[in-house]
């Protein structure tokens, strides 16, 4: 499987009278628009090359799925009103767009030099990002969006599966929800969480459908960790950040973990 390959296999399952494709050989990506409204969603072809390798069809269909889901959002314009409990924060990585296509800002907060806070409308299958235009169709404030965001989130299963590997225990948070890596944004689950860790606590985010907690024991633990996060990382829709947060006093240090050890960004 090769980038021109994959190319021509996902026209010919997204094909449709409605819209175009085009493919940019520079960067390796490829652009489906609807070609009435020319909205659409570009896609970077590498990163699904090194997953087919992996999962084969199973990649090509979560692609697939991925777009026709954010296609069909595009097509609508969605309503905040009566929606107060459909409302949720999501994490991002700092270099995600801080506009939509058409220009206009989302709603978004700085958390850590990794991760940006952005706010969004769950639609069901998909959701749709906050942005200004759609906060002032409604009228409504961006500290009311993130107090109903937060409510929301600590309505959410925080249940985790637990493992532990060569003496340190990590816990793992995968519902597929669409909020997994959101949880961080708990505060009260985290803290909870705290109280059980023996060792160090580390919070990791490589995707936005995974959250992990490591209760780091020994120095292997850092191997491990480091492990886990890249292989999350590289395999999720949608990355978020490789390296893991220290928690420490309520507050989140992002760090790097080299062989045998680990050090504070």
């Amino acid at each position: 499987m090769d980038s021109i390959k994959l190319k021509r296999m996902l026209e010919e399952r997204l094909q449709g009278k409605e819209r175009s494709f085009s493919y940019d050989r520079e960067k390796d990506e490829l652009r489906i628009e609807n070609v009435d409204t020319k909205k659409g969603i570009t896609i970077s072809l590498p990163g699904i090359v090194a997953k087919w390798k992996q999962h084969q069809e199973k990649a090509i269909d979560e692609v697939v799925y991925y777009v026709e889901e954010a296609l069909a959002v595009m097509g609508t314009t969605p309503s905040l009103a009566q929606q107060e409990k459909r409302i949720f924060p999501v994490v991002r990585s700092t270099s995600f767009p801080k506009e939509a296509a058409e220009g206009m800002p989302f709603l978004m907060d700085d958390h850590t030099a990794e991760t940006r806070i952005y706010y969004a409308l769950d639609l069901g299958n998909t959701y749709r990002l906050i942005d200004e235009s759609l906060m002032k169709k409604e009228n409504w404030s961006a500290d009311s969006i993130r107090e109903m965001a937060r409510f929301n989130l600590r309505s959410l299963s925080t249940e985790m599966k637990k493992d532990t590997v060569a003496g340190n225990v990590f816990y793992f948070l995968n519902t597929n929800d669409g909020y997994d890596a959101s949880r961080l944004l708990n505060d009260k689950f985290l803290k909870d969480m705290s109280e059980q860790i023996a060792g160090e606590m580390t919070v990791s985010v490589p995707h936005g459908d995974v959250l992990l907690i490591g209760d780091i024991r020994n120095e292997t633990g850092y191997d491990v960790l480091a492990q886990m996060t890249m292989s999350f990382f590289t395999n999720g829709h949608i990355p978020v950040t490789a390296l893991s947060f220290l928690y420490e006093q309520g507050q989140l240090e992002p760090i790097f973990i080299m062989a045998k050890g680990r050090t504070k960004k």
